[in-house]
C-alpha cells in the first residue's frame, strides 16, 4: 500500500514531466505528417511543368518517404529515445531486414530504373508479366494498370523489368492486320476492288503509310486476304471494330460469301463379304 501511496503520490510530477513531451511528440509527428504529403503535393505540381507524371509522381514519392523518415526520428527524439543509438541499431538491423526483403529493394532498384529508361510512361497502354492496361501510375514498389474494364492491376516493378514490356502507345501509328476470307465460288477482283474501295472511303485509315491489301492464302475452305491499313494509335480499336462491320455489310450486298469452316465427307460403300 505504502509504494501505490508513493506512485500516486509522485503521478502530477510524472505527468508534468512526461505529458508535455508526449504532447510535444504528438504535435511533431502530426506536422511532419502533414508536411510529408505537402511535399509530395509541391513536387507533383512543379515537376509535372516540365518532366513527365511519370517522373514527377516517382520523385513525389522519394520525396514524402525522406519527410516522413526525418519526422519518425524528430518524433522518437521528443520522446527522449536517443535517436542516434537508434539509428545505429536500424543500420545494423537493416541488413537483416534486408536480406529478408530482397524482392521489395529488387522493386525498387526496377521502379529507378523505370523511370531512368522510361520504356513506358503514364497514359501508355502495355502488356507486360502477364497483364495489359493503361499506366497509371509508377511508385516506388509497383506499377498500377488500369485495364479497358476499369479494373486496377497493380503489378511489382520487378516484374515488368524483367520481361519483355510492349508499349502500343509507344508510336504514333500502329498497322491494322486483318484476315478476310471469301468463299472459292466467289469473284477475287471484286472482293479485292470492295476491300480498297472501303479502305479509301474510310476516315480513319491513313494515307501514308500505304495500306496493303493482297491475297494471302488459298486454304481448306477459303480464300483469304490480308487487309493491313494504317491508323492513328489512339484510334486503332474503333477503327477496327468499323472495318470489319463494313466488310460484311459491303459483302452481303454484293453477294460475296464468307465460308464457314467445313469438312466434306465421302462415304464409301464397300462389297459385302460372303460367309
Amino acid at each position: 500500500m505504502e509504494n501505490l501511496q508513493s506512485y500516486i503520490e509522485q503521478l502530477p510530477d510524472l505527468v508534468m514531466a512526461y505529458g508535455l513531451k508526449v504532447v510535444l511528440a504528438l504535435i511533431i509527428f502530426f506536422i511532419g505528417k502533414y508536411l510529408a504529403a505537402l511535399a509530395k503535393r509541391i513536387t507533383v505540381n512543379v515537376l509535372s511543368r516540365k518532366l513527365d507524371k511519370t517522373v514527377s509522381f516517382f520523385v513525389a514519392n522519394l520525396a514524402w518517404a525522406v519527410v516522413f523518415t526525418f519526422t519518425i526520428i524528430a518524433t522518437l527524439g521528443q520522446l527522449g529515445i536517443q535517436t542516434a543509438s537508434l539509428v545505429a541499431v536500424l543500420g545494423a538491423a537493416g541488413l537483416a531486414v534486408g536480406l529478408a526483403l530482397q524482392g521489395s529493394l529488387s522493386n525498387f532498384a526496377s521502379g529507378v530504373l523505370l523511370v531512368m529508361f522510361r520504356p513506358c510512361k503514364a497514359g501508355d497502354y502495355i502488356e507486360a508479366a502477364g497483364v495489359a492496361g493503361t499506366v497509371d501510375e509508377i511508385t516506388i514498389f509497383a506499377t498500377r494498370l488500369k485495364t479497358p474494364d476499369n479494373k486496377v492491376i497493380t503489378v511489382p516493378n520487378s516484374s515488368l523489368m524483367n520481361g519483355s514490356i510492349v508499349n502500343y502507345s509507344a508510336m504514333p501509328t500502329r498497322r491494322l492486320d486483318l484476315v478476310i476470307g471469301i468463299s472459292y465460288d466467289a469473284d477475287i477482283r471484286k472482293a479485292k476492288q470492295l476491300l480498297i474501295d472501303i479502305l479509301e472511303n474510310h476516315e480513319k485509315v491513313l494515307k501514308d503509310p500505304a495500306y496493303t491489301v493482297g491475297l494471302n492464302d488459298l486454304a481448306d475452305s477459303s480464300i483469304n486476304f490480308v487487309v493491313r491499313p494504317w491508323v492513328n494509335s489512339a484510334d486503332f480499336l474503333a477503327t477496327r471494330f468499323d472495318l470489319l462491320e463494313k466488310i460484311k455489310l459491303t459483302f452481303d450486298e454484293n453477294d460475296i460469301g464468307i465460308p464457314y469452316p467445313q469438312m466434306d465427307i465421302h462415304v464409301k460403300e464397300l462389297p459385302a463379304v460372303s460367309k
